[in-house]
């Protein structure tokens, strides 16, 4: 081997510190010489510097943090559903470092009424002019002050919330309020240094009509209250874009000591059921990486305009309802939101640059934890899908594109353009190629005390980069491209390959149908997952034809599927075929569902070669006030530009 290790960066990073892993110097020197250990003390001591960085700079935020940073926000807020308004009061601590005279906060289309200091005096506070992620607000303070109270009203229209109404509800009865943070939306609801760089502690008083539920991530409710009024903790220090909040007509239902979900009352039997397995995933999780740090682990279904699969939210994750399939065949995405309870809310990446470090580890641990639970050949099943996805997003956006890099430069970019399959998915692989070089014992104990060491802070590339140099390359005699996944386009040769017998099997299904050596009814499908119709759906080509598509819709009532996941793909596959039968059944999933993973193919295959454009538009034109403004500012992209 080399002294010159594959993973020592040069000329890529200033700020990391990559020293010669210990193998080297002992096959060069001969042995753990005076100056050796002197070297090793000096690499664990670099790599504790690193871990020491508070503060680090986000071209996303207005915000000074090196002289001016919130420690805690206490919010009093007065939710008005009939004007769709937020009437609040954010009260922060601050923490200091020298003698500024101005605090400095992000906000997005806020009506700010007055700021005061220590809960009396107002102060001067000027509003400077932004670009399209916000604006700063500048707040006079003094040298004693400890707290600045900023009173301000939200707009109808702010990105972060949505409003429903009583008819966009499963329950038909009630309105309903959401919000979603990520990545810079905080500001549009909360004034704050909106930063996942910044932990805050967080409580709140929050009025409501006196039918709703108010539910936050902190410590919840379990019933209504008499009055509408309610209280809420999260004594654990976190990125303000994961401070959240739901209202509605909710109920909760218990799952196990530490685990339980809310929904609108008629979803509720079907939450509990498709999430009975959840405790099990944080036991198992627990055993993997050490122990569950924010007390309860619950899990809130939203109406089906929420954008996302899932949204990590401490304590309370806010998950679509597309996954209940009725069969627990879609709860990957719980495993997932579950694992961020480590990778992402534990640990945070330091700026959205590296949100790979949220993502990737997710991934990866999210996997781990479906196989404790349900095997390793089950798991493969979604891995493998898990890669196809990515392999066909690094031809999308091109395999030397900048963007399927791992580590991003997402200045003046808004950083949604950096939530692809190349953090989740390429970040995995990275991960999962580093198990198989040094072994899944060795490996899981360096994740482990990566949790540990950095719980509770926040994490770059570059600090990553050292500490795994530092705690895994260095004791191992073998060499890892580290340039080329992390500061490289595309995918490294050593990507690992994903095997999958059963999917094996479904391929060899689809390659007898199509050569007309079985039949539908010969298929033994009773028994298949919704993983293993993904892929066979997934197989279909572009030029199956009319009468073959109908074929299997006949058989199988894949336009009629009660499963969010197989209708996706599904309704790809007859754009792509001009199969127009299914266009009722697919207008109706896009009016209806709002989650991004789902519009965005869809209409991206309805346009494609301007053959269904009319048809998109209408049904965006229906659609559209259904949507959150994640989808919509992906839509409007896409459909309207």
């Amino acid at each position: 081997m080399s002294c010159k290790a594959k993973s020592i960066i040069s000329g890529k990073v200033n700020k990391a510190i990559y020293l010669l892993p210990l193998t080297c110097l002992l096959l060069a020197c001969g042995g753990p010489s005076a100056d050796n250990k002197a070297k090793q003390a000096t690499e664990a001591n670099k790599v504790e510097s690193l871990s020491n960085d508070k503060y680090v700079k986000d071209v996303h935020s207005f915000a000074d943090p090196e002289k001016v940073a919130v420690s805690h926000i206490s919010l009093d807020m007065d939710v008005d559903f009939e004007q769709k308004m937020i009437d609040g009061i954010a009260s922060h601590t601050l923490i200091r470092n020298g003698e500024s005279t101005e605090a400095i906060f992000d906000i997005n289309d806020l009506l700010i009424d007055k700021v005061t200091l220590d809960g009396a005096a107002e102060t001067k506070y000027e509003i400077k002019k932004g670009n399209e992620f916000g604006d700063a607000l500048h707040v006079s303070i003094e040298k004693e002050t400890k707290t600045v109270n900023i009173h301000y009203k939200t707009m109808p229209g702010s990105k972060a919330v949505q409003w429903l109404d009583p008819v966009q509800t499963s329950g038909k009865r009630h309105p309903f309020l959401f919000t979603q943070g990520q990545a810079i939306l905080t500001r549009t609801w909360i004034p704050c240094q909106d930063s996942p760089g910044i932990r805050v502690t967080y409580d709140a008083k929050v009025k409501v009509p006196r039918d709703l539920m108010a539910v936050m991530s902190a410590s919840n409710p379990t019933e209504k209250s008499m009055d509408g009024a309610y209280s809420f903790k999260m004594e654990q220090a976190i990125p303000p874009y994961l401070i959240a909040l739901a209202i509605g007509d909710l109920e909760f239902r218990k799952l196990g000591p530490s685990t339980g979900v809310y929904a609108e009352p008629d979803m509720i039997e079907k939450g509990a059921y498709e999430l009975e397995d959840m405790q099990k995933m944080v036991s198992a999780a627990e055993g993997l990486y050490g122990a569950y740090r924010w007390d309860q682990y619950d899990v809130i279904f939203l109406p089906p305009s929420f954008p996302f699969g899932g949204m990590e939210n401490p304590r309370l994750t806010f998950a679509t309802p597309t996954i209940l399939a009725g069969d627990k065949s879609l709860t990957s995405l719980i495993a997932h939101e579950l694992a961020h309870s480590w990778s992402g809310n534990l640990v945070t990446n330091a700026t959205w640059d590296d949100f790979w470090l949220n993502e990737g580890f997710t991934v990866y641990f999210e996997y781990r934890i479906m196989e404790e639970v349900y095997g390793k050949d089950y798991t493969n099943m979604i891995k493998s899908i898990g890669a196809q996805d990515l392999k066909e997003t690094v031809k999308h956006i091109g395999h030397n594109h900048a963007d399927t890099h791992l580590k991003l430069d997402l200045e003046r970019r808004d950083p949604d353009e950096g939530m692809t399959d190349i953090a989740y998915e390429k970040g995995h692989m990275f991960l999962e190629m580093l198990e198989n070089t040094y072994g899944r014992k060795d490996f899981d104990a360096f994740l482990k005390g990566y949790f540990n060491r950095f719980a509770f802070k926040n994490m770059t590339t570059d600090r990553f980069l050292a500490y795994l140099d530092a705690e895994l390359i260095s004791k191992h005699d073998k060499e890892v491209n580290i340039d080329e996944w992390v500061f490289g386009p595309g995918l490294p040769d050593n990507c690992p390959k994903i095997v999958s017998d059963r999917f094996a099997k479904v391929d060899d299904v689809m390659s007898q149908w199509r050569a007309g050596k079985l039949a539908t009814s010969e298929f033994n499908s009773d028994k298949w997952s919704t993983h293993e119709w993904l892929r066979f759906i997934r197989g279909i080509p572009s030029d199956l034809g009319l009468e073959k598509m109908a074929e299997l819709d006949k058989a199988f009532g894949f336009s009629e599927s009660k499963n969010s996941e197989i209708l996706g793909v599904w309704f790809i596959k007859a754009v792509e075929n001009e199969y127009e039968d299914a266009f009722p059944a697919m207008e109706e999933f896009l009016v209806n569902v709002g989650r991004r993973k789902f519009l965005t193919p869809i209409y991206t295959a309805l346009i494609k070669d301007g053959k269904f454009v009319d048809v998109a538009n209408a049904i965006y034109d229906k659609a559209r006030p259904n949507y959150h403004s994640v989808s919509t500012g992906t839509m409007d992209k896409l459909l309207r530009n």
